[in-house]
């Protein structure tokens, strides 16, 4: 006879310690303020319920609508009930982290099973059918959970750090003799770069979307080289936009003065959210690196240029895309 040795104990102690931070990561997800009191008591409501599955009378507990309003009454512990709308989107961030904690753990499980584990599960019916006996071991769950919610937490923090920074997103065309370059531009809203001379804002592009119109002997060069230097070797030369070229001084973060070239455009579009804006008051400086990592912009747009009181139509003869 098979002796099976059941330590309620450790049980009870990682249930409370899961359930708390299962709890504690839906406060976070709906924005959700909780006290640590509040918190604890309902994580030993959770905890307390699975210690009750060792206990063959109360079998009529673990039911679906049990286990539904256990965990209702668990929320409103963890939060108390402020509006209706509010404690759904508790709800449903609590379970939406359970499965993605459920689901993880599962998937890593079998990642790591080999092919003879997974042969060894499986099961014919009575029926002819076939079922698969998962057997997933209390230290391998404790252990992996905080990491499969850690890894929920970093994508979930990653998404709404994008949805925030697409709202300052804004799609830029820049027009200079006929040709025309459009990319995506970030709205920089602490940007102050501007000519000292004129005043005329800068707003920073990626050289690279110019290449094919700059003089060759700059591929590469704009990040290595001074600007002003390089506009002395372009002198001469024989270089379209030449009489479009400035130098505009600036000072970057732990560096000294420094210039940057720039381009006069015949126009620059900005369309940002639902409003357009056009200016022909500006200069495009060129910069020789990427100016976002993950390519979610290429051009960095200066606040003066998107003001509300210029946001106009565009010309005729201009076509918006």
């Amino acid at each position: 006879m098979r002796i099976l040795v059941v330590y309620i104990d450790l049980i009870f102690a990682a249930n409370l310690l899961i359930d708390g931070i299962l709890l504690w990561l839906t406060s976070w997800l709906v924005k959700l303020k909780v006290t640590w009191w509040r918190l604890f008591l309902s994580a030993l409501v959770g905890a307390l319920y699975v210690v009750m599955m060792f206990v063959p009378e109360l079998s009529f507990l673990y039911t679906f609508l049990i286990k539904f309003g256990l965990s209702v009454f668990m929320l409103w512990i963890a939060f108390g009930f402020r509006s209706l709308q509010s404690y759904l989107r508790a709800l449903g961030a609590f379970y939406i982290i359970n499965f993605a904690a459920a689901g993880g753990i599962v998937g890593i499980h079998y990642l790591l099973q080999s092919s003879g584990d997974i042969w060894n599960g499986i099961m014919f019916t009575s029926s002819g059918g076939q079922a698969y006996r998962l057997k997933i071991g209390f230290w391998f769950v404790l252990a992996l959970l905080p990491l499969v919610l850690l890894m929920f937490k970093l994508i979930q923090s990653s998404r709404s750090r994008r949805e925030q920074l697409d709202t300052y997103i804004g799609e830029v065309t820049v027009e200079i003799d006929g040709v025309s370059v459009t990319c995506s531009g970030l709205l920089d809203t602490g940007n102050r770069l501007s000519d000292p001379l004129t005043g005329i804002p800068v707003m920073v592009m990626e050289s690279s979307l110019w290449e094919g119109h700059l003089p060759a002997s700059w591929k590469g060069r704009l990040t290595q080289t001074g600007a002003d230097t390089l506009l002395l070797e372009a002198d001469g030369q024989s270089f379209a936009w030449q009489d479009r070229m400035r130098l505009v001084p600036y000072r970057g973060v732990n560096r000294g003065a420094s210039f940057m070239l720039a381009l006069k455009p015949d126009s620059v579009m900005i369309k940002l959210g639902e409003d357009t804006f056009y200016s022909k008051r500006v200069l495009i400086g060129l910069d020789g690196g990427t100016l976002s990592g993950d390519g979610a912009y290429r051009a960095v747009i200066h606040p003066d240029l998107t003001h509300k009181d210029s946001a106009v139509e565009a010309p005729a003869g201009k076509v918006m895309c």
